[in-house]
């Protein structure tokens, strides 16, 4: 998935710069991060969202390379001293996609039914339409997912249509969940582009990529997560959207892991007010959660 994403902003580059798209203009380096490493945890377990930037970052910090390519779902909320995310490309299908061995929804699985996923988000939500169902944790890339799946390791799983997407995948999941079925992760399907602030030649080349809607969608999403305090640990979502006349509606989500709690919230806002609609929105989730809701152990 991550070379998927290299590629495209590769591409992108080339198309919008033709002297970029000459072989060898544009050099992908491949960095195994943490949380590419651990696959016999959650991400919760194991520490959140930092595990999979903290290397590229570094690399980025020293300079071994201008530019890094992040799935914004993974993307802390706050960024090292130096950096930040100076271009968002447009935003993929941010809904989720389900897969089951023998076809059924995640209404029709059977009691006890065994679910996979690594999410908290999708963990939380899926307890809370079916508590009778189980839910274990099921790592790795999309293609051994799927492969576990069909060996009957899990009845069923969750993956991003994004992803999917991008992979040419999407063709085989079962359906694919409205959010009033199962709301996105803040910012899925969005891919952000880390830069030193501090290099106009990088970011210049970069400018003319830049989405203007998936910004400010990413920009609402990630306030709801920022007044949250949210990581990986928190099943948070929300699903921000630009409205045909301009301005913006949000739907926003916090919920205890078991899916036993669940407080929602919704906004419509003007696009000016994206930040501060994100913020408010996640300020009025964290006053109704009740305490310790988000405690792992």
């Amino acid at each position: 998935m991550a070379l998927a994403q290299a590629h495209e902003t590769r591409d992108r580059l080339g198309a919008a710069h033709p002297h970029l798209a000459l072989p060898g203009a544009i050099e992908i380096v491949v960095i195994k991060t943490t949380g590419d490493r651990i696959l016999d945890r959650t991400l919760a377990e194991a520490g959140g969202k930092g595990l999979f930037t903290k290397e590229i970052e570094d690399a980025l910090l020293a300079g071994e390379i201008d530019l890094a390519v992040h799935s914004m779902k993974d993307v802390p909320t706050v960024l090292p001293a130096g950096l930040d995310i100076t271009c968002l490309l447009p935003r993929e299908d941010p809904r989720d996609a389900w897969f089951s061995r023998d076809g059924a929804t995640l209404m029709e699985l059977p009691a006890g039914a065994v679910v996979g996923t690594a999410s908290l988000r999708r963990q939380a939500q899926v307890l809370a339409r079916r508590p009778d169902l189980t839910v274990v944790p099921l790592r790795g890339n999309v293609q051994t997912r799927l492969r576990k799946l069909a060996e009957g390791e899990v009845d069923a799983t969750l993956l991003a249509m994004a992803g999917l997407r991008r992979l040419n995948l999407d063709g085989h999941a079962t359906a694919v969940l409205e959010a009033d079925i199962m709301l996105p992760a803040v910012a899925q399907g969005a891919i952000g582009i880390e830069t030193r602030v501090a290099d106009a030649v990088t970011n210049g080349l970069l400018a003319p990529l830049n989405c203007a809607e998936t910004a400010l969608r990413v920009t609402a999403e990630r306030g709801v997560l920022t007044a949250l305090d949210g990581s990986c640990r928190t099943p948070i979502a929300a699903l921000a959207r630009v409205l045909a006349d301009g301005s913006m509606d949000m739907e926003a989500m916090a919920l205890s892991p078991d899916g036993r709690t669940i407080v929602t919230t919704s906004r419509r806002f003007a696009a000016a007010e994206a930040l501060a609609a994100g913020l408010d929105a996640g300020a009025e989730l964290k006053g109704r959660l009740p305490p310790g809701i988000f405690t792992v152990s």
